[in-house]
């Protein structure tokens, strides 16, 4: 059952994002060549609980050990931290969740660390605009496979897989909520968008297959085929029957310096849907 948000808890679970947001840009800081995952999974707790008076969304739940999931090359979500530095041309995948007002924020972002291969910023570019083409579709009246379908037939034009086995989902007083969010999907089918629903969608996309695979950890999962897997993530509700972010990747675009102009087309990107 979808469970709907008046405007007022609307407004609580932008604050649960937002803490995730400001985390994310924090930690966009800190990704480099030698930085451990541990490390960074150490200052996000500090910074959610000190700076922005949260709690950690993730650490505990389902017995998670850790406030990020780190998931780094060929590891697609779920990945633990650990004391394995990160090297030049890697990209890691940071999903981070935090709860505040009794609401969560969930909210994830692929870094590149240092200089990565062209292909790899291809694949980190087409993933986080199927993000956006997936948002457009998440108005009143249009259903999960709407949604589904944009971001399947965007990423599938250039050749990449897209996860089958983990998907978005509704977002509330509970991490996972209805509805199921599948990054693939038929137009027309699943459930109805309602006004006032809230969601974290979030794109999963291979450079290889479709396929992935659970590591012995009983976390990590992987491609079957080893090759990158790109990972983006908004909250977003649906206002006047229209999506409204809730989070933002603003945090990350400024800490990064990505120039005024560069910023300013991924801003728009975020507000005109």
């Amino acid at each position: 059952m979808i469970i709907t948000k008046t405007r007022e808890e609307i407004e609580l679970m932008r604050e649960s994002a937002l803490v995730v947001s400001r985390t994310l840009g924090m930690l966009a800081k800190e990704v480099k060549p030698g930085v451990t995952t541990n490390y960074l999974d150490k200052i996000a707790e500090e910074f959610i609980r000190e700076e922005q008076h949260a709690v950690p969304g993730f650490k505990g739940l389902y017995d998670c050990p850790s406030t990020l999931l780190t998931s780094v090359n060929e590891a697609v979500v779920h990945g633990l931290p650990t004391d394995i530095p990160l090297k030049e041309g890697d990209i890691v995948a940071i999903d981070c969740g935090a709860v505040k007002n009794e609401f969560y924020g969930d909210h994830a972002y692929t870094f590149e660390v240092g200089e990565v291969a062209e292909d790899i910023k291809k694949l980190l570019q087409v993933t986080k605009e199927s993000l956006y083409i997936g948002i457009r579709e998440l108005k009143v009246n249009n259903r999960v496979g709407d949604v589904g379908y944009a971001i399947q037939n965007y990423c599938e034009s250039f050749g990449y897989g897209v996860v089958r086995e983990l998907v978005g989902h509704g977002l509330g007083k509970k991490l996972h909520e209805d509805p199921e969010m599948p990054n693939y999907g038929r137009r027309g089918r699943g459930k109805k968008f309602v006004e006032g629903m809230t969601v974290a969608l979030e794109p999963m996309i291979n450079m290889g297959t479709h396929r992935v695979s659970q590591l012995k950890d009983g976390w990590t999962i992987v491609t079957k085929d080893g090759k990158p897997s790109a990972h983006f993530e908004h909250n977003i509700a649906i206002v006047d029957g229209k999506p409204e972010l809730l989070s933002t990747f603003g945090y990350v675009y400024e800490a990064l310096g990505i120039t005024s102009d560069e910023e300013q087309e991924f801003r728009q990107k975020e507000l005109v849907l």
